[in-house]
Formats: structure tokens, C-alpha cells, sequence
């Protein structure tokens, strides 16, 4: 029983991370239709800046925050510079774009950090907490504690503040805002600096236990358009739940199914979005599209 409690507590940590990062790919795909296929490469370059700033002798809370805001002036700028000029252009454009994007950082991380794998430092103690009478490791309660007051604060961003509801006005109704006097252009940039913000946080919180290199978000990102479509592409709080339901899915698959181990996690993943897609492809909160003949 208490290995049981220790692999859920493990499954939700690693699914917040998922649902962190299935958040990211919903709020992109809200605002512009498409899927940033760059999301997780974006995270990995905001990490290794995260462990830059470590290693010039930066406190390990310190870092988290200047890398979050620098997360976010960069997916801003990303946005305004890169993706605006192609904004009314086809879909598939747009989307050759984030898959440029993708190799882009890719590359540029491994040309400024190598390709060595590197360790980053956890910033939650290394001793296990002990929770009625059961180790859980600090650092899987910890992602858990950051993941879930992230995604709290993201959601009363959105749902409290006029900045927040102007941002979803602009992603559902872009041509009514206009008249309305919003600045659709700028909502859609303020939602790509959070979506790196969110990726960046993800990003941090995984290193330690993935350890760090240019390819570390690849399998993370798959994962998370798992969750995303599990959960509903168009839902926020659907990415959440579907995170939080694959990683600790995956993680007892993986623990108690000897067919499956840790080979097989990415391909139980994927086999998530085949069935989803076939039985009910809007995902669990998403609302199905019904078209008129």
C-alpha cells in the first residue's frame, strides 16, 4: 500500500508537469488554432538560462525568477518578431514556422551549452519527507506544490483580471474585440510570454530529475499533447486534469504492468491520443464541433 501511495504521489508530479505543459500548448492553440511544435524546445532553452545564472553564482530561487521573466519578454518578442508576420497566413505556414523554431533552439542550445549532459540543482531539499509513516521525496511534493500554484494563478489571471478576460475575448472573438477597442495583436503576443512562462516553470522543475540537455523536453512535450488532447485541446482546465490523469496513469502502467516497464511509457502515450482521437476526439472537457451539411 504505501509503495502504491508513493507511485501516485510520483504520477501526479510528474503529470503536473505534463498538465503544465499541455496548458502551454492549449493557450497557444486557443489564441492561433495551431500547436507550437517549439513549446518544449522553448522550455529547454529557459532552463539552460535558469543553470547559467546558477552557475554564476545566482540563489537557485533567484534564478527561477529572473528565468520566468525573461521567459516571458522572450515569448513576447518571439511572438511580435516571428509569428506576427505570418499571423493571416495558412495554418500549415504557421505551423512550418514552430518547427523551424523548434530546430532553431535546438541547435542554438547545443551551440552555446554542448551537448553534454548536464545536472541541475533541485531547489526542494534531497531528504525524503516522511507523510503518515509513508518516504515521498521532497522534490516530487515540491514540483506537485509549484506546478499546481502556477496553473491556480494562471487560471484566476483569466478568469479575475480585465487583462486576462480581454486575452480569452481576443482568442474566442477576435473580430468583435477589435471593434470592442482590444488589441487582439498584443493579446496573442501576452499569450505566447505566458505560455513560455508556464514552459519555462515546467521546464525547471523536470531538470533535476531528467538532468539537462538539448534534447531533454522532446519526450515531455509528447506527453504533454497527450494530456492536452486527453483533457480536450481547447479546454485549460482539460489540460490539467488529462496531465494530471496520464502521469500518474503512466506511471502505475509502468510500475505494476511488466509488458509495459519504462520501454513502453512513451508508447502507452501515444496509444492515449490514437484512442481519444477515435472515441471522442474533442478529448474529456472539450465541446464537439458540429457542422451543418
Amino acid at each position: 500500500m504505501h509503495d502504491l501511495a508513493q507511485q501516485i504521489v510520483s504520477g501526479l508530479a510528474t503529470g503536473s508537469i505534463f498538465a503544465s505543459m499541455a496548458l502551454a500548448l492549449v493557450l497557444i492553440y486557443r489564441a492561433m488554432g495551431i500547436i507550437n511544435f517549439a513549446q518544449g524546445e522553448m522550455a529547454m532553452f529557459t532552463t539552460y538560462i535558469a543553470w547559467q545564472l546558477v552557475q554564476n553564482g545566482m540563489p537557485m530561487w533567484a534564478a527561477f525568477g529572473a528565468t520566468v521573466l525573461v521567459a516571458f519578454v522572450g515569448g513576447v518578442a518571439l511572438e511580435r518578431l516571428v509569428i506576427r508576420p505570418v499571423e493571416r497566413a495558412p495554418q500549415l505556414t504557421v505551423v512550418i514556422v514552430t518547427l523551424g523554431l523548434f530546430t532553431a533552439f535546438n541547435g542554438l542550445a547545443g551551440w552555446f551549452w554542448g551537448f553534454i549532459v548536464k545536472s541541475f540543482p533541485t531547489p526542494f531539499p534531497t531528504s525524503p519527507l516522511q507523510l503518515g509513516g509513508v518516504a515521498f521525496s521532497a522534490q516530487d511534493l515540491g514540483v506537485i506544490v509549484v506546478s499546481l500554484v502556477t496553473l491556480g494563478l494562471i487560471s484566476l489571471f483569466f478568469q479575475k483580471t480585465k487583462l486576462g478576460l480581454a486575452m480569452r475575448a481576443a482568442a474566442l472573438y477576435p473580430e468583435e474585440s477589435r471593434m470592442l477597442g482590444i488589441r487582439v495583436g498584443w493579446m496573442l503576443a501576452l499569450g505566447w510570454g505566458l505560455a513560455a512562462v508556464v514552459g519555462a516553470i515546467s521546464g525547471i522543475m523536470i531538470a533535476p530529475v531528467v538532468f539537462l540537455d538539448p534534447n531533454m523536453m522532446q519526450t515531455v512535450i509528447v506527453y504533454a499533447f497527450a494530456a492536452a488532447v486527453l483533457g480536450g485541446i481547447e479546454s485549460p482546465i482539460g489540460a490539467v486534469v488529462g496531465g494530471l490523469i496520464l502521469g500518474v496513469g503512466i506511471n502505475l502502467l509502468g510500475t505494476y504492468v511488466d509488458a509495459i516497464g519504462n520501454e513502453l511509457r512513451l508508447a502507452a502515450a501515444l496509444a492515449v491520443i490514437v484512442v481519444v482521437l477515435m472515441v471522442k476526439p474533442a478529448g474529456l472537457f472539450g465541446r464537439a464541433t458540429v457542422q451543418r451539411v
